[in-house]
């Protein structure tokens, strides 16, 4: 996953807005709703909120190959958000990825991808943020080298890679296929993420969703393919992933999909959570390096005889208790570990990434944490971990060395 992408992150009524160059006019309880809705579904908190920060203020420093990038304020402050932008200023950034200064925004901004939604979903989600609590908090200034720092560069990348189109259904598809495409490629931006890039950081259209690496995490391939992709997955599995982070046997949430889930995906209804399974279920399969472990590959104990032995005794101190040496999970679901595509990555991406790190997941009976161990496991402990979980859990020895998990704590892949 990973992201970070950019990362709905995964995602109308009638409008009492003027469609005109004039600051928008107050809005009725019908529309704030909804542009409270497609807010979520666009998943624009996840980037505009930093760790203790307010929400929509921005701040949120987002690492690139060239450079860190930090969100811009939201809120409709009018010196230093978004408080003085008229109707027009909001549709250009957010189908065109130009502000109101004529100022070219970086792709990671998924503009690209907003540019799918029409004017009325633009200005709805325009009308929520402007009903909310202004928060004076100047931008940060991005932490760019040259020649990235150059923005004019930009505009040569929209002329090549920008479709400043909007969505058009498919006739020879059914409503709810339409809906979910729109979601998943509009506001939801899945593909931000998902598909891989190329050379130009363009996404590689033959390789929709298809699976990529992005911050260090592995963002999976969620194309139909029955064993790389999602293909395989139950309905009702893969809807109540994508509602809850969860599905029992095939995946849990983590990382930055934790914050599309947390921040997006379980504001949605499920009607909309079923269109966007239907989707996803009809994206033409594509392979890829990591798959599922079979039933035949799921481990029942602990090791007789483990090649990690110093990862099996900190397994069983530290992780057995919640995880269970099956890996089914003993409080709940979240701690299960069967069947996930991350204990069958050799390079253990993810992995290392929720060792290290930890994770969040708000699921609809409560809040789910997995502790960080950074601070209590040096690099060796790490790796002898993680190649014990995936030798027991996986179908593959793992790849991880103490000198891999040190470049990971310094922002390596």
């Amino acid at each position: 996953m990973m992201t970070r992408l950019s990362l709905g992150s995964l995602l109308g009524a009638a409008l009492a807005l003027y469609a005109g160059a004039t600051p928008a006019q107050p809005a009725d309880s019908a529309l704030l709703e909804r542009g409270e809705y497609l807010t979520h579904a666009a998943d624009c908190l996840a980037c505009h909120v930093a760790e203790g920060g307010k929400p929509y203020a921005g701040g949120l420093p987002v690492k690139m190959p060239f450079g860190t990038l930090y969100s811009t304020n939201i809120t409709p402050d009018n010196e230093t958000g978004i408080g003085t932008w008229s109707d027009d200023d909001f549709v250009e950034a957010m189908q065109q990825g130009v502000g109101p200064d004529g100022k070219h925004y970086y792709p990671a901004f998924p503009y690209t991808s907003y540019t799918l939604m029409p004017r009325e979903d633009i200005l709805a989600i325009k009308a929520y943020l402007f009903s909310l609590e202004p928060v004076n908090q100047p931008n940060k200034e991005n932490d760019i080298g040259f020649p990235f720092n150059q923005r004019w560069g930009i505009a040569l990348w929209n002329l090549l890679f920008l479709d400043d189109e909007r969505f058009e259904p498919d006739p020879e598809q059914s409503e709810q296929w339409n809906r979910g495409a729109y979601l998943v490629q509009g506001p939801g931006h899945c593909g931000e993420c998902h598909t891989p890039r190329n050379l130009m950081q363009a996404k590689n259209g033959s390789e929709h969703l298809a699976g990529a690496t992005i911050q260090g995490w592995s963002a999976w391939n969620i194309t139909s393919d029955e064993q790389a992709g999602i293909g395989g997955w139950p309905d009702d599995a893969l809807a109540r992933y994508l509602a809850q982070g969860v599905a029992p046997g095939y995946g849990v949430a983590g990382g930055p999909m934790a914050e599309v889930v947390n921040y997006s995906l379980r504001h949605l209804t499920p009607e909309d959570i079923q269109a966007m399974v239907t989707y996803l279920e009809s994206v033409p399969a594509r392979p890829a390096d990591v798959i599922r472990p079979s039933a035949q590959q799921l481990a029942s104990g602990p090791p007789t005889d483990s090649a990690y032995p110093l990862g099996q005794k900190l397994f069983a101190e530290t992780c057995a208790s919640c995880h269970q040496w099956d890996g089914s999970g003993r409080q709940s679901d979240y701690a299960s570990l069967r069947g996930l595509r991350t204990l069958n990555d050799p390079q253990g991406l993810n992995l290392v990434q929720v060792i290290l790190n930890g994770d969040a997941l708000h699921g609809p009976n409560g809040h789910h944490l997995m502790p960080a161990f950074n601070r209590h496991f040096n690099n060796r402990e790490v790796s002898a971990l993680g190649n014990f979980m995936l030798s027991h859990f996986g179908s593959q020895r793992g790849e991880l060395t103490p000198e891999t998990i040190a470049e990971r704590r310094n922002g390596g892949h």
